[in-house]
């Protein structure tokens, strides 16, 4: 995160490179990067003659370079993006000579998404002299609700840890899903409120009460009415709450349980660091350990793994997923 804000603040102040090479496996930095560039490098009146979006697929390399060696009319520069460039994997390498001497008066940029390229290769060491390359890995879960909390931040809201973790359960770790959520938030709520769970289940659809999030926690501190008040919800609406994503998600907390047990330092920042999870969320592990020890946690564990094979209907093709649940957060608890 702390890359893509340095190259937009390069380029805010008159840094710009020849070459933006963007790649990774979170497609949203990406776009990002890509969208400020298309959208302030150039001025409104100069877009027309001097800015070029390309595809990856309708185009080559050498049809790319051509287009790059030519001169900006009545402009310091012209600007080309070259979007789903991961479709040019294969030729890629192609660019090396003009990735050895770009036309310093155009910005190329590609938006190389879900791959990567070979630090070994002569392009690599080309462009990254020349230009930039930027590299992305998808974020951990902590570091989603830490930057759901500072993106709402930065535009002027806060939001609360639980319903940062809310829609990070309900979307997944794709940050283009979830920054589509906040842009909802944003129209729903005034500026400089807190984003609450409330307004997340009012306006987003997620249950505050119902959900992968509680379901943890009332495991972890074995309230068993509680677990079994959620596995029924979860049973009646089973397309929203697929089992092999419920297990899945208490495979995980699981596994970072048995994680916690293994620590020596089990304070709540090296605990947070270790788990990569948000600080706010260590005390249900805290008290979660209190309840399982690693001999119990283990066992849990195979117990999870098996209910996973169940629940894509090995052994078990013509039982409720409902049921399977249910004898799963029995083997758990008791």
């Amino acid at each position: 995160m702390d890359d893509v804000k340095n190259i937009v603040t390069a380029i805010k102040k008159g840094d710009i490179k020849p070459i933006y090479f963007l790649t990774g496996e979170e497609p949203y930095f990406i776009d990002k990067i890509s969208d400020y560039i298309e959208d302030h490098v150039l001025p409104e009146e100069e877009k027309g003659f001097n800015q070029m979006v390309l595809y990856g697929r309708d185009v080559t390399v050498d049809e790319i370079i051509g287009n790059a060696k030519r001169y900006p009319m009545m402009a310091e520069r012209q600007v080309i993006i070259v979007k789903e460039a991961q479709d040019l994997s294969r030729t890629i390498e192609q660019l090396l000579p003009y990735a050895e001497n770009p036309q310093p008066t155009t910005v190329l940029v590609f938006n190389y998404k879900y791959k990567k390229l070979d630090k070994r290769k002569k392009l690599h060491k080309a462009i990254a002299k020349t230009g930039v390359i930027y590299e992305n890995k998808r974020l951990y879960e902590n570091q989603v609700v830490d930057w759901i909390q500072a993106e709402m931040h930065s535009r002027g809201y806060q939001m609360a840890p639980k319903a940062a973790q809310m829609l990070l359960e309900f979307l997944g770790n794709q940050l283009d899903k979830i920054d589509n959520e906040l842009k909802k938030l944003q129209l729903i709520t005034p500026k400089g409120s807190t984003i609450t769970p409330e307004v997340i289940e009012e306006n987003i659809g997620i249950s505050k009460d119902f959900n992968i999030f509680e379901l943890r926690k009332a495991i972890g501190s074995k309230d068993n009415l509680k677990a079994h008040r959620i596995i029924n919800y979860f049973s009646q609406n089973e397309k929203d709450h697929p089992m092999v994503m419920t297990v899945g998600m208490l495979f995980s907390f699981f596994v970072q349980l048995q994680q916690y047990h293994a620590l020596k330092d089990q304070s709540e920042n090296n605990v947070a660091r270790a788990l990569k999870v948000n600080r706010f969320f260590v005390k249900d592990y805290v008290t979660a350990a209190r309840n399982y020890n690693m001999k119990k946690v283990s066992s849990i564990i195979s117990y999870l793994r098996d209910a996973d094979v169940k629940s894509k209907g090995v052994g078990a093709a013509n039982v409720p997923q409902g049921d399977l649940l249910k004898e799963l957060l029995f083997k758990i608890i008791n």
